[in-house]
């Protein structure tokens, strides 16, 4: 049976206006990615706090980021990758966490948190899942191709492939095919990196992080650039065998996602309930197995009843995107604005 899932959970107010329906202690507003907790997780935590989980999902970092800088109010806890864990580190908009209420905290394994630039110690930050977009291809449809971005070069995919609605995977993609870093700010290495994408884009449906995996399953689309997590949780396990999913020889951005209590939470004791809760070894393991990825969790790995898509040594290649500052992420902006609307 078809994994359930859900983008956001029916409740008393409208999130884009929460206003009178924040601050009770029976209640959490979660700011989340969609797709990326199951439903019954959810249920659960109600049912053992009686605390009330209200969710509204984003499909990129930018929106969420944007919605909360253009004054969007009332969330409790955000899940941010790591760039924007530092973005919004630096902009105050985070709490430094107590870690004495996260207990679970030490579920988590050392050498995952060892690589963490955005936010050392993590005192603004809680590991949630650490993974990457790759390429996925229907191998009915598609033969003859390398495990690498080349394959959006493909004039004979044209009108068949879509690549993420997101600068910095986008740029990040065409930078490590290039051979050069996620974060590189080197204008003459952006601008080729800016050529690359040129060359891909007539091939493109679209730029694409919300419809991607639905496209793909449908048959609309033969290659897509995007999460596992989402491609496989659209497919009936019978069909798996019809999916290549990699990550490009040439490597490719890596994420951090990581649960953030907001600044301005008014629900931060439930806030508290909720990570240590979900850094508890058996929701863990469900998370991941929901999600058909890698655990963080060290305890919650034997507890896993999912082979998950890739492990945590198929990421070596990969490389965190890391807050650019301000200056080079205007030159990225502008990159990006080129690719998209034209010169």
């Amino acid at each position: 049976m078809k994994r359930k899932y859900f983008t956001a959970i029916a409740a008393a107010c409208v999130l884009v206006l929460l206003g009178s329906c924040s601050g009770s202690k029976d209640r959490l507003y979660l700011y989340n990615w969609i797709y990326y907790i199951p439903e019954d997780v959810i249920e659960d935590f109600q049912k053992e706090s009686g605390i009330r989980v209200v969710v509204d999902s984003y499909a990129s970092n930018e929106e969420m980021y944007n919605k909360l800088l253009a004054g969007g109010k009332g969330y409790d806890i955000v899940v941010p990758s790591g760039d924007y864990v530092s973005i919004m580190i630096a902009g105050g908009m985070l709490q430094r966490l107590d870690m004495g209420k996260i207990p679970n905290y030490a579920n988590l394994d050392a050498s995952a948190l060892n690589r963490i630039r955005f936010d050392t110690g993590n005192r603004f930050s809680i590991p949630f899942m650490m993974g990457a977009a790759g390429v996925s291809v229907n191998k009915t449809k598609v033969s003859g191709y390398e495990h690498s971005w080349n394959i959006f070069e493909r004039n004979d995919l044209n009108g068949r492939m879509t690549m993420l609605d997101d600068m910095r995977e986008i740029l990040g993609a065409a930078l490590k095919y290039l051979g050069y870093s996620v974060n590189d700010s080197d204008p003459a290495h952006l601008e080729e990196a800016r050529l690359v994408v040129e060359e891909w884009k007539p091939n493109l449906v679209k730029f694409d992080a919300e419809s991607f995996a639905r496209g793909f399953a449908g048959g609309e689309f033969w290659v897509v650039q995007g999460y596992a997590e989402n491609v496989y949780i659209e497919y009936e396990p019978s069909r798996y065998s019809e999916i290549d999913f990699f990550f490009p020889k040439e490597g490719m951005p890596m994420y951090m996602d990581s649960f953030c209590i907001l600044k301005d939470a008014e629900n931060v004791e439930a806030a508290y309930k909720f990570i240590n809760f979900m850094l508890r070894p058996d929701i863990a393991a469900r998370v991941s197995d929901y999600l058909m990825l890698p655990s963080p969790n060290v305890p919650a790995r034997a507890l896993m009843t999912v082979t998950p898509n890739y492990q945590f040594e198929d990421l070596a290649k990969g490389e965190f995107k890391e807050d650019l500052g301000a200056q080079t992420l205007l030159l990225y902006n502008e990159v990006w604005r080129r690719i998209r609307v034209g010169n």
